[in-house]
Protein backbone atom coordinates (compact mmCIF):
# COMPACT_ATOMS: atom_id res chain seq x y z
CA UNK A 1 0.00 0.00 0.00
CA UNK A 2 1.27 3.27 -1.17
CA UNK A 3 1.31 6.21 1.51
CA UNK A 4 0.72 9.43 -0.37
CA UNK A 5 4.09 11.90 1.06
CA UNK A 6 5.72 9.18 2.57
CA UNK A 7 9.19 9.17 2.39
CA UNK A 8 11.04 6.83 4.51
CA UNK A 9 14.06 5.81 3.65
CA UNK A 10 14.62 8.40 0.67
CA UNK A 11 18.00 9.58 0.73
CA UNK A 12 16.97 13.24 -0.76
CA UNK A 13 15.75 13.70 2.63
CA UNK A 14 17.66 16.68 4.86
CA UNK A 15 20.10 15.19 6.87
CA UNK A 16 19.20 14.94 10.55
CA UNK A 17 21.34 17.98 12.93
CA UNK A 18 22.34 14.98 15.08
CA UNK A 19 24.51 11.35 14.01
CA UNK A 20 24.01 8.38 15.77
CA UNK A 21 26.59 9.35 18.86
CA UNK A 22 24.80 12.55 19.42
CA UNK A 23 21.10 10.70 18.92
CA UNK A 24 22.46 7.87 21.93
CA UNK A 25 23.43 10.98 24.25
CA UNK A 26 19.79 12.31 23.77
CA UNK A 27 18.58 8.89 24.18
CA UNK A 28 20.61 8.17 26.97
CA UNK A 29 19.33 11.34 28.37
CA UNK A 30 15.30 9.83 28.57
CA UNK A 31 16.69 7.10 30.66
CA UNK A 32 16.24 4.67 27.28
CA UNK A 33 17.59 0.99 27.73
CA UNK A 34 17.84 -2.01 25.76
CA UNK A 35 14.43 -3.03 26.78
CA UNK A 36 13.00 -0.12 25.32
CA UNK A 37 13.46 -1.64 21.84
CA UNK A 38 12.21 -5.20 22.68
CA UNK A 39 9.42 -3.09 24.24
CA UNK A 40 8.22 -1.22 21.74
CA UNK A 41 8.37 -4.27 19.02
CA UNK A 42 5.91 -5.87 21.45
CA UNK A 43 3.80 -2.85 21.75
CA UNK A 44 3.75 -3.05 17.69
CA UNK A 45 2.78 -6.16 17.50
CA UNK A 46 -0.41 -5.67 20.22
CA UNK A 47 -1.15 -2.19 18.34
CA UNK A 48 -0.88 -3.41 14.47
CA UNK A 49 -4.50 -4.47 14.01
CA UNK A 50 -5.82 -1.28 16.27
CA UNK A 51 -4.39 1.53 14.03
CA UNK A 52 -7.59 2.55 12.96
CA UNK A 53 -8.98 2.20 16.04
CA UNK A 54 -6.08 4.50 17.75
CA UNK A 55 -6.46 7.03 14.73
CA UNK A 56 -10.10 7.57 15.32
CA UNK A 57 -9.82 8.50 18.93
CA UNK A 58 -6.66 11.02 18.32
CA UNK A 59 -8.66 12.45 15.03
CA UNK A 60 -11.52 13.02 17.31
CA UNK A 61 -9.37 14.89 20.05
CA UNK A 62 -8.18 17.11 17.71
CA UNK A 63 -11.66 17.37 15.70
CA UNK A 64 -13.29 18.57 19.16
CA UNK A 65 -10.88 21.27 19.52
CA UNK A 66 -11.25 24.20 16.64
CA UNK A 67 -8.18 25.50 17.60
CA UNK A 68 -6.05 22.22 16.84
CA UNK A 69 -8.19 21.35 13.79
CA UNK A 70 -7.22 25.03 12.65
CA UNK A 71 -3.80 22.99 11.41
CA UNK A 72 -5.82 21.16 9.08
CA UNK A 73 -8.24 24.02 7.68
CA UNK A 74 -8.23 25.99 4.45
CA UNK A 75 -8.55 30.29 3.72
CA UNK A 76 -12.22 29.75 4.32
CA UNK A 77 -11.76 28.16 8.49
CA UNK A 78 -13.19 24.39 6.74
CA UNK A 79 -11.42 21.36 7.06
CA UNK A 80 -9.56 19.92 4.28
CA UNK A 81 -10.42 15.87 3.86
CA UNK A 82 -8.14 15.07 1.80
CA UNK A 83 -5.11 16.42 3.99
CA UNK A 84 -6.80 15.01 7.09
CA UNK A 85 -7.07 11.57 5.28
CA UNK A 86 -2.94 11.62 3.16
CA UNK A 87 -1.93 12.96 7.09
CA UNK A 88 -4.15 10.02 9.10
CA UNK A 89 -2.36 7.54 6.40
CA UNK A 90 0.77 8.91 7.47
CA UNK A 91 -0.39 9.26 11.10
CA UNK A 92 -1.18 5.76 10.62
CA UNK A 93 2.53 4.37 9.60
CA UNK A 94 4.32 6.78 12.02
CA UNK A 95 2.60 4.47 15.22
CA UNK A 96 4.39 1.57 13.34
CA UNK A 97 7.15 3.24 12.65
CA UNK A 98 7.82 4.72 16.32
CA UNK A 99 7.47 0.40 17.27
CA UNK A 100 9.69 -1.25 14.81
CA UNK A 101 11.94 1.20 13.50
CA UNK A 102 15.68 1.17 13.97
CA UNK A 103 16.89 4.57 15.32
CA UNK A 104 19.16 4.49 12.07
CA UNK A 105 20.73 7.06 9.82
CA UNK A 106 17.20 7.11 7.69
CA UNK A 107 15.09 6.96 10.94
CA UNK A 108 16.62 10.33 12.04
CA UNK A 109 16.48 11.47 8.49
CA UNK A 110 12.57 11.24 8.77
CA UNK A 111 12.51 12.61 11.86
CA UNK A 112 14.15 15.90 10.46
CA UNK A 113 11.45 15.62 7.91
CA UNK A 114 8.63 15.29 10.17
CA UNK A 115 9.48 18.42 12.20
CA UNK A 116 10.19 20.55 8.66
CA UNK A 117 6.24 19.50 7.77
CA UNK A 118 4.83 20.99 10.79
CA UNK A 119 7.04 23.78 10.80
CA UNK A 120 6.59 26.83 8.11
CA UNK A 121 9.93 25.59 5.92
CA UNK A 122 7.68 22.69 4.73
CA UNK A 123 3.94 22.79 6.27
CA UNK A 124 1.30 21.99 3.11
CA UNK A 125 3.99 21.30 0.37
CA UNK A 126 3.52 17.79 0.82
CA UNK A 127 -0.23 17.53 0.24
CA UNK A 128 0.12 21.04 -1.47
CA UNK A 129 -2.40 22.50 0.21
CA UNK A 130 -3.33 26.01 1.28
CA UNK A 131 -3.90 25.88 5.10
CA UNK A 132 -2.22 27.24 8.21
CA UNK A 133 1.37 27.36 7.98
CA UNK A 134 2.69 25.97 10.92
CA UNK A 135 2.16 23.87 14.22
CA UNK A 136 3.22 25.80 17.06
CA UNK A 137 5.94 24.13 18.84
CA UNK A 138 3.66 24.72 22.04
CA UNK A 139 1.23 21.78 20.35
CA UNK A 140 3.91 19.85 19.43
CA UNK A 141 5.16 19.28 22.79
CA UNK A 142 1.55 19.54 24.33
CA UNK A 143 0.31 16.43 21.87
CA UNK A 144 2.95 14.14 23.84
CA UNK A 145 0.53 13.78 26.77
CA UNK A 146 -2.53 12.54 25.12
CA UNK A 147 -0.38 10.33 22.32
CA UNK A 148 1.17 8.37 25.36
CA UNK A 149 -1.77 8.44 27.43
CA UNK A 150 -4.64 7.39 25.36
CA UNK A 151 -2.62 4.53 23.99
CA UNK A 152 -1.75 2.84 27.63
CA UNK A 153 -5.76 1.03 27.23
CA UNK A 154 -4.42 0.12 23.27
CA UNK A 155 -2.12 -2.09 24.75
CA UNK A 156 -3.91 -3.52 27.54
CA UNK A 157 -6.33 -5.13 25.41
CA UNK A 158 -4.64 -8.10 24.26
CA UNK A 159 -4.40 -9.50 27.95
CA UNK A 160 -0.57 -8.98 28.87
CA UNK A 161 0.18 -9.01 32.24
CA UNK A 162 0.29 -5.18 33.87
CA UNK A 163 4.03 -5.41 34.36
CA UNK A 164 4.19 -6.22 30.13
CA UNK A 165 1.72 -3.49 29.70
CA UNK A 166 3.32 -0.79 31.81
CA UNK A 167 6.97 -2.11 30.21
CA UNK A 168 5.44 -0.98 26.52
CA UNK A 169 3.57 1.84 27.82
CA UNK A 170 6.74 3.64 29.11
CA UNK A 171 8.82 2.28 26.16
CA UNK A 172 6.27 4.15 23.78
CA UNK A 173 6.17 7.25 26.16
CA UNK A 174 10.46 7.86 25.79
CA UNK A 175 9.77 7.13 21.59
CA UNK A 176 7.44 9.83 21.60
CA UNK A 177 9.25 12.44 23.31
CA UNK A 178 12.29 11.09 21.88
CA UNK A 179 10.52 11.98 18.42
CA UNK A 180 9.29 15.15 19.76
CA UNK A 181 12.58 16.69 20.78
CA UNK A 182 14.13 15.94 17.13
CA UNK A 183 10.93 17.40 15.62
CA UNK A 184 11.52 20.57 17.43
CA UNK A 185 15.40 21.39 15.57
CA UNK A 186 13.39 23.53 12.65
CA UNK A 187 11.68 25.69 15.45
CA UNK A 188 15.50 26.59 17.08
CA UNK A 189 17.57 29.16 16.08
CA UNK A 190 20.89 28.27 14.93
CA UNK A 191 23.35 26.81 17.64
CA UNK A 192 20.35 26.12 20.08
CA UNK A 193 19.39 22.75 19.14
Amino acid sequence: MEIPGYRYGDPALAPSPLNLEELDRLKAALMWNPGDEEALKQAGKVLEDQVEEILDLWYGFVGSHPHLLHYFTGPDGKPIPEYLERVRKRFGQWILDTCFRPHDEDWLRYQEEIGLRHHRTKKNQTDKVDSAPQVPLRYLIAFIYPITATLKPFLAKKGHPQEEVERMYQAWFKAVVLQVALWSHPYSREGDF
